[in-house]
């Protein structure tokens, strides 16, 4: 009988024939990243329901060596939940493992299933009176356990910090089959390595996380949105500092946007609107949300911005008067991966950097790259707050953008080794995946690069979680 039909039918043994898919026109959309840059060819897609099958499937492909790619919402930017050609790999989707396990308002704590939409975690707490504070995006289709998986941020972590901040315990399917229950809902657990650790932005390549513990936060009454113009990014790192000492943990969100990012969401984003009546270089997305009212936050942000203005900061503002006036703001700034989607590949770069070497940076970086490349269109944008920045290259003409692309090494090499002469890193929340796994090793230390291989060969001797991905 031939390998990959006996895999399948020991794969329904476990899961039920519908959830074993082997035929292309099944799998597909499975097998290529949602930019469609990456596409490979999976031996089976299996989608179980339960930590146990979970366990079951995961110990059958040991048995037979084969190789298991887990995958959450297929929403990653470095193909990190993408199988590689050659039909050798079985991708576990956890698409159907997701149930909220348990709420409890006490304890401000959420247990939930990997396959959960972070939409519906995000539901699930505010039904409770509650916040869960990761926001992206993607809310509406990524997963949890690709959020766990690549250390997700977003626009929130200047107040509430990444995936590592948010997570209290785990539940991982190890390597060999077995389960591990970390699901503790403990504040202050000292008794020994912190293991969820190991699994949170380790991008599957250790076990497949099944199920988390997440922190709640108490529900903000009111927020103020404003949209500013700055004229350069030295400006906009100047607000943030003053908006940092005056609102304090008040202050939610701190977005710059360059102006080619905003064009791009303009053209091709419907119902897009420009915020301010002239285009400015540079400008910023400000959230201020607390226990005080609209009102009350929406003076706040008033001020904040008149001074703004006084000290030559700001040029100008719009400061939402409404939700539905925020949610538009907020729009311009969470539809710029898709309006570049849309426009055609460009060479990304997740990077952060300590903010007083930002703006140096930038100045010579953009200079770096118009010396080399023919009017290079440069998409800015990015959480300044927290020092993060998504800077990527294209050209305007897509014929011409081919070429572009075909030199993305030297793009790196501009970018990256910029980026980490000054102290920075070239992954700040999307993980490495099949994208930064080689572009990794030029930048970690030998000595890190062992630690993680030896901690890579403790959990999976085999080399079969998730391979040609993060190592």
């Amino acid at each position: 009988m031939d390998g990959k039909l006996v895999l399948a039918t020991e794969l329904t043994r476990i899961v039920g024939a519908a959830h074993v898919l082997v035929a292309e026109a099944d799998t597909a959309r499975y097998e290529e990243d949602w930019r469609g840059r990456y596409r490979g060819r999976a031996r089976a897609v299996v989608r179980p329901a339960s930590t146990d099958q979970v366990a079951a499937v995961v110990a059958l492909c040991r048995r037979h060596g084969i190789p298991i790619v887990p995958q959450g919402g297929n929403t990653g930017l470095c193909g990190g939940a993408t199988p590689q050609p050659g039909e050798g790999e079985v991708v576990v989707s956890l698409e159907r493992m997701s149930r909220i396990r348990s709420v409890d308002r006490m304890n401000r704590t959420l247990s939930v299933e990997a396959g959960t939409t972070l939409a519906a975690v995000q539901q699930a707490a505010a039904e409770a009176g509650c916040l869960f504070p990761l926001s992206l995006a993607s809310e509406g289709s990524c997963q949890i356990g690709g959020n766990l998986s690549t250390n997700a941020g977003g626009v929130h972590v200047l107040r509430y910090g990444n995936m590592r901040d948010l997570v209290l315990g785990l539940e991982a399917v190890l390597p060999d089959g077995r389960v591990w229950n970390g699901m503790r809902q403990l504040r202050k657990d000292n008794t020994g390595y912190d293991l969820k650790q190991l699994f949170i932005g380790a991008e599957g390549s250790l076990g497949i996380v099944t199920a988390a513990v997440l922190k709640l936060f108490p529900r903000p009454r009111g927020r103020a949105v404003a949209w500013a113009a700055v004229g350069d990014p030295g400006r906009a790192i100047a607000l943030l500092h003053k908006a940092t000492a005056r609102c304090g943990s008040g202050l939610n969100a701190f977005e710059l946007v360059g102006a080619s990012a905003l064009d791009l969401v303009l053209r091709h984003m419907p119902g897009s609107r420009a915020p301010l009546p002239t285009t400015s270089e540079w400008s910023v997305l400000i959230e201020l949300a607390g226990h005080e009212s609209a009102e009350v936050l929406c003076e706040s942000l008033e001020a904040l911005l008149a001074d703004g203005m006084e000290e030559g900061l700001v040029g100008d503002a719009a400061i939402a008067r409404s939700e539905a006036q925020a949610e538009s703001l907020w729009q311009l700034r969470e539809n710029i991966s898709e309006a570049q989607r849309i426009e055609g590949f460009s060479i990304k770069h997740d990077i952060s950097l300590p903010l007083d070497e930002m703006e140096e940076f930038l100045e010579e970086t953009h200079r770096a790259l118009a010396a080399r490349f023919d009017d290079p269109r440069l998409v800015v944008f990015g959480h300044l707050g927290d020092g993060n920045l998504h800077y990527n290259l294209s050209a305007r003409d897509r014929q011409a953008n081919e070429q572009v692309i075909a030199r993305t090494p030297e793009a790196n090499r501009i970018v990256h080794d910029r980026v980490a002469a000054r102290g920075g890193s070239i992954s700040a929340e999307h993980g490495l995946g099949q994208l930064k796994r080689e572009e990794i090793l030029r930048y970690r230390s030998p000595i890190e690069d062992e630690m993680m291989r030896t901690i890579k060969r403790a959990f999976d001797p085999d080399g079969l979680m998730n391979p040609g991905k993060f190592l």
